[in-house]
């Protein structure tokens, strides 16, 4: 704790996200594989093709990058994630199975700025901690859920400046279901941006979702498997703020 403190005092300071500034954003994740889909990215050097997605996806208007520092299901690295927020100047979050504050610390560590907390897979108290520990830090937080039951435990953290995502995804099946996203947007807290993960594939899913109220979309497969990642995000934005 102490080296990760010290060294967390001298890392890169935190770029702020601001949802509202852009109406409407993407928040884009550079992806090596995932449970469903396995390898998703060509072979080579893990660290040189992360930062290569990133620097892309940043250059194209994404208003956050989601850096995976899991290793088993998803390729991720710790080292991924310090060597992106070192190669791109906009918010870069930390996304992995965070289930002690000490990995709160790790991100803010490498110079992250922000960080995913499931609800699921947290007890409300340590949830609450964990969240506390963010906003000590000057980091932001984007609180996952996945149904009603998720949504309700998180209401432990909703009176503080949390992201609230719906994840589309079935943990158990893999499965995507998009109305996830309609089904939970009305009980969702109006005071705190909203961001739709899982199932935002094209520019018209990245407007559906806005139709919804969702502010931000949390994109990663469809990014890292598109032909012209890059002309993915900037149309994504663009349906997003027109919707």
């Amino acid at each position: 704790m102490a080296r990760l403190t010290s060294k967390a005092s001298s890392a890169r300071p935190v770029i702020p996200l601001d949802p509202a500034e852009s109406g409407f954003g993407v928040i884009a994740e550079a992806k090596l594989a995932s449970p469903s889909q396995g390898r998703l990215a060509p072979e080579g050097d893990s660290t040189e093709l992360v930062v290569e997605m990133a620097a892309e996806l940043a250059g194209a208007g994404a208003v956050a990058l989601s850096i995976l520092t899991e290793p088993e299901r998803f390729d991720g690295d710790l080292a991924h994630l310090e060597a992106v927020t070192r190669a791109t100047d906009i918010p870069v979050m930390r996304k992995d199975f965070l289930v002690d504050p000490i990995q709160v610390l790790e991100a803010r560590a490498t110079g992250a700025s922000g960080v995913l907390l499931i609800s699921r897979i947290l007890e409300p108290r340590l949830l609450v901690e964990m969240a506390d520990l963010v906003r000590d830090l000057g980091m932001f937080c984007l609180v996952e859920v996945f149904d009603e039951s998720d949504l309700d435990a998180a209401d432990v953290v909703f009176d503080r400046d949390v992201l609230v995502g719906v994840n589309a995804r079935n943990l158990h099946t893999l499965q995507i279901d998009p109305s996830s996203h309609e089904r939970l947007a009305g009980r969702l807290p109006d005071h705190l941006p909203l961001v739709a993960e899982s199932g935002i594939n094209t520019a018209e899913d990245a407007g559906r979702v806005a139709g919804l109220g969702y502010g931000l979309a949390l994109v990663g497969t469809a990014l890292t498997t598109a032909v012209d990642p890059a002309g993915l995000v900037s149309a994504m934005s663009a349906a997003g703020k027109a919707a």
